[in-house]
């Protein structure tokens, strides 16, 4: 009996230094994982979790702009047409509203309505201001209420029915450019009514002439473009 207790005290100590054996290499495996992480510049678990804390968030999606928006204001970017060929486009916080990609833009003016305080789209339409009935547009532009945002592309030619009724309803929403635009010009312009308290002028509006000894394309200028964030109007 002595003998088998013996052998069998034998067996559990063997066991018992064979386990220590394994968790000792495995502790020094770990150690060595961890000190190869440091030597060639993998970031330890905890290192990865302060790095992450220091990330900055992701910033949103802005129009193409090159910083951020405040929250109480709208971010957007507006680009003309390129001759007759390339259209425009309108982005508004933060969504391409027209475009030729989204195949709702025509040659003329390209505009969109948008809520002042909630930035949704109230309307967007193009107006064939060569052929088009300019009756229409005048009506769109007088029927926009305080608290909505204009924004507005040209795609060829923007003038040949720009009527002076008009052009009358373009300054009173902030444009100060609209009385010069004429045929083929390349004009954008974002505005309102009482247009951010500037005694009624935008800052968001460019205008490039048609010009046989400047123009970039025979018979038509290059693009214009304007973006920034627009105030909300609450």
């Amino acid at each position: 009996m002595r003998a088998r207790d013996l052998l069998r005290f034998g067996l559990l100590v063997s066991t018992l230094f064979l386990l220590w054996s394994i968790v000792s290499k495995s502790t020094d495996i770990f150690k060595r994982a961890e000190n190869m992480k440091y030597f060639f510049g993998v970031p330890t678990a905890e290192e990865q979790a302060n790095m992450n804390l220091a990330k900055p968030p992701k910033l949103k999606h802005n129009c193409n702009l090159p910083s951020t928006c405040p929250d109480d204001h709208f971010a957007f970017h507006i680009k003309s047409g390129v001759t007759n060929v390339i259209g425009p486009s309108i982005c508004f916080n933060g969504q391409i509203i027209m475009s030729g990609v989204k195949n709702n833009i025509g040659q003329g003016l390209n505009i969109v309505i948008a809520n002042g305080e909630t930035g949704n789209i109230e309307k967007s339409a193009f107006f064939n201001m060569y052929n088009g009935d300019p009756k229409e547009l005048l009506a769109l532009l007088e029927a926009i209420k305080p608290g909505m945002i204009i924004l507005v592309a040209t795609f060829d030619d923007p003038a040949t029915k720009l009527t002076k009724e008009i052009r009358e309803a373009f300054s009173n929403l902030g444009s100060t450019s609209i009385k010069s635009v004429k045929f083929r010009d390349n004009w954008v312009f974002a505005g309102a009514l009482g247009t951010l308290g500037m005694e009624g002028e935008s800052p968001f509006e460019k205008l490039l002439k048609n010009n046989k000894e400047t123009n970039v394309y025979e018979g038509w200028p290059s693009m214009v473009e304007v973006g920034g964030c627009f105030p909300k109007i609450i």
